[in-house]
């Protein structure tokens, strides 16, 4: 049982660094609100909580510091600036280590642990360090705060406490025991168990929560260590405390801490009777939560708060059993092209009926698998998250100052895709700060700020997902870039590239710039890496960049992996399927629609423009070259923006195919991304278009000869 609680713990501290990290960098963009800061405090404050509860007592400590730094920020007693932002962002960047090592073993890096231990403890009063911190329960971390002042520490109190765990709260694996275990620790506890609301055994419904308990703690702590204690289930509980000296009690330590610590305009807001409590000061008795002080003062608040800021109801599933559904919603589609193919055979009269409730398990399978595609559908917010980690590394390691900016965190991706996308964005990343941002000196000297910026941006467009990384340093040094690829032998010296040819020169093996290896770059492996990457996620990838202004990569992906909108084609008697995406147009040809080019290119003209034949069965080798009388031409445009036209035979229909990867099966097949199963059962070949337009003689001679009619033009 300890195992699955323990489980959930580290679940919900993926959640809890996601809105750490939104925070601190909403705190680095500037935005110093108190409620930011109440944000990450409180993030902080329930990791180091959990984290006592089974015994993580690095990760504990750890925690308590930065939480100690952050009551500080909170209390006003410290100000933000540059090295502060710094230290917190390589503080959380450390937090995130440690809670990965309590979870999947290992050791972390002690001198570096100890160097932030000891630049944290300067931010710390001295008062702080003779704090003894003793981890409780769930949620009930008693670190950091004030000293005690006398007027409320000396005096015991009874409180009055009534818990009623809601079904959600066992849902989240968490345990009553825990909580009163920790309560008991703050005085004399006595638990009383209230059955009242339990039905009879016909009428139970196991799945929700009958019991409630009503707890008497007597205790010289205040309010907000009871309060610290429930923090760790806000929202899946339904709570209420009170004592037998409330009002006056709240009077004389508010009036205690304006005394002592001189909170001037910050506790104005806590002294206004009308006002939730949200005093950015914390109570002397403990460390506060500034939602819990809230709630308790105003039940109006409460159930705002609660409409707000409650959980969302959840399920948390095994991603295995997500795959093995999407398998199944897989094979239901191949079952549904194979059953309308049998119909389709039949020799009857009339089946319109037949086909009519067809159509209707063909749109009642497309909706089964959007939904179950939902499912895996998750937003980039996370990932992209922990690209700022990696660019602050970056910045480090190179004495440069980067910042990232990031856009369009909410839109949502297959969770495969994300997975294996973290190697190529963090690849891009480091790139861009090593060779792409220039140093502070030479960014001044240029007129820019003397801190280089990386945008990331995630966006829909046309069914996939695109996804830009675009920096604003020097650009691809392209006479440089030309000159290395042929000093490594990589193109021909007497070479006439496109500027777009040099920049993709950055993607071919045993590239690299860099002078001198170091832990970034250098060793000819990294640009390489990212577009065998992409390209395995069925996606492609584009460089453009402008000398002096900076460079955009460009990433274009499918949105999942599993299903796809295909054109079913004939090429050389085989059936294929061409991805939707990619097609601009369909037409058919005619002769005066054809154009030689040299000895064997041909060219169609389309309203008055030419592009390039690219015969689809010549590039599989499945005939030769423009043996083919004028057919099918489907013209598809690559993400540099070129037109080709793919000659076919024919078209057969545009249906939804499932994705069958080849990997492991046939390897690598020039022009062909993957398979799929068709209704009569025969396995069809998806085409990469890319690839066939990239490895086209034709497509390759008609660019020429467009280049030199540019260059005589100019």
């Amino acid at each position: 049982m300890s195992g699955s609680i323990q489980d959930t713990f580290f679940e919900e501290c993926e959640d809890l660094l996601e809105a750490m990290d939104e925070g601190l960098t909403a705190i680095e963009g500037g935005e110093h609100d108190q409620e930011v800061v109440n944000a990450v405090f409180r993030a902080v404050h329930s990791i180091k909580g959990g984290a006592g509860a089974f015994g993580l007592d690095e990760l504990v400590g750890f925690a308590h510091k930065f939480e100690t730094v952050f009551d500080e920020l909170r209390s006003g007693k410290l100000q933000f600036d540059s090295a502060l932002i710094q230290l917190l962002l390589r503080s959380s960047d450390h937090l995130a280590d440690l809670v990965a090592t309590a979870r999947d073993g290992g050791s972390t890096d002690e001198a570096h642990h100890n160097v932030l231990i000891e630049a944290l403890q300067k931010y710390i009063p001295e008062e702080e360090e003779d704090l003894t911190f003793e981890p409780m329960g769930l949620g009930g971390g008693m670190g950091g705060g004030f000293a005690p002042a006398p007027i409320i520490e000396d005096k015991e109190r009874t409180y009055e406490i009534r818990f009623h765990p809601l079904k959600e709260m066992y849902g989240t694996g968490n345990e009553p025991f825990f909580l009163f275990q920790a309560l008991s620790e703050l005085g004399e506890l006595e638990v009383k168990l209230n059955d009242a609301e339990l039905p009879g055994f016909d009428a139970i419904d196991v799945a929700e929560s009958y019991i409630s308990w009503d707890l008497t703690l007597k205790s010289t702590e205040g309010r907000s260590s009871i309060e610290a204690i429930f923090e760790f289930v806000e929202g899946l509980c339904e709570l209420s405390i009170s004592s037998d000296s409330d009002a006056a009690d709240e009077v004389n330590a508010l009036a205690a801490l304006d005394a002592a610590f001189g909170t001037g305009d910050d506790a104005g807001p806590a002294l206004e009777p009308s006002a939730p409590f949200e005093a950015p000061v914390p109570a002397p008795e403990a460390e506060p939560s500034a939602v819990v002080e809230e709630k308790a003062s105003s039940p109006k608040a409460e159930t705002a708060k609660s409409e707000q800021r409650g959980p969302k109801p959840t399920l948390r599933v095994d991603l295995e059993r997500v795959d093995r559904l999407i398998n199944a919603v897989g094979e239901l589609i191949i079952n549904h092209s194979m059953l309308a193919q049998q119909i389709a055979n039949l020799d009857a009269g009339d089946v319109r009926d037949v086909e009519t409730e067809l159509e209707g398990f063909k749109n009642l399978a497309r909706d089964i698998q959007e939904g179950v595609m939902s499912i895996r559908a998750q937003p980039v917010k996370p990932l992209f998250q922990r690209m700022a980690r990696i660019v602050r590394e970056a910045s480090s390691a190179t004495g440069k100052t980067a910042k990232l900016v990031t856009e369009g965190e909410a839109t949502e991706v297959d969770k495969t895709v994300i997975e294996r996308l973290s190697d190529p964005l963090t690849h891009i990343l480091r790139n861009a700060v090593d060779h792409g941002i220039e140093k502070p000196e030479d960014r001044e000297a240029a007129g820019k700020e003397t801190a280089g910026e990386i945008r990331l941006t995630a966006s829909h467009r046309s069914g996939s997902v695109c996804i830009e990384i675009k920096d604003d340093g020097a650009g691809v040094n392209r006479p440089r870039v030309k000159q290395i690829a042929i000093e490594k032998g990589l193109i021909p010296e007497n070479a006439e590239l496109t500027d777009a040819e040099i920049d993709n020169l950055l993607f071919m093996p045993g590239f690299s710039t860099a002078k001198e290896v170091s832990n970034l770059s250098g060793r000819g492996v990294g640009m390489d890496v990212v577009k065998n990457a992409v390209t395995g996620l069925g996606g492609r990838i584009n460089i453009s960049s402008t000398p002096g202004q900076g460079s955009t990569f460009t990433i274009i992906l499918p949105l999942t992996l599993a299903v796809m909108d295909g054109m079913v084609v004939s090429v050389a008697d085989q059936t294929m399927v061409v991805p939707i995406t990619s097609i601009v147009e369909t037409m058919r040809g005619s002769d005066d629609m054809i154009n030689s080019l040299g000895a064997d290119g041909t060219l169609l003209s389309i309203r008055g423009n030419f592009v390039p034949i690219c015969d689809v069965a010549g590039a599989l080798g499945l005939r030769h070259c423009n043996d083919q009388p004028p057919g099918v031409y489907l013209l598809v445009e690559t993400e540099t923006g070129q037109r080709s036209a793919l000659a076919v035979d024919d078209i057969f229909d545009q249906r939804q195919v499932v994705i069958k990867s080849l990997d492991g099966v046939c390897g690598n097949i020039p022009g062909v991304a993957a398979a799929t199963i068709l209704g009569d059962g025969k396995i069809a070949m998806i085409l990469d278009p890319e690839s066939i337009i990239a490895a086209s003689p034709t497509a390759a001679a008609f660019d020429t000869e467009r280049r030199m009619s540019n260059a005589i033009a100019s």
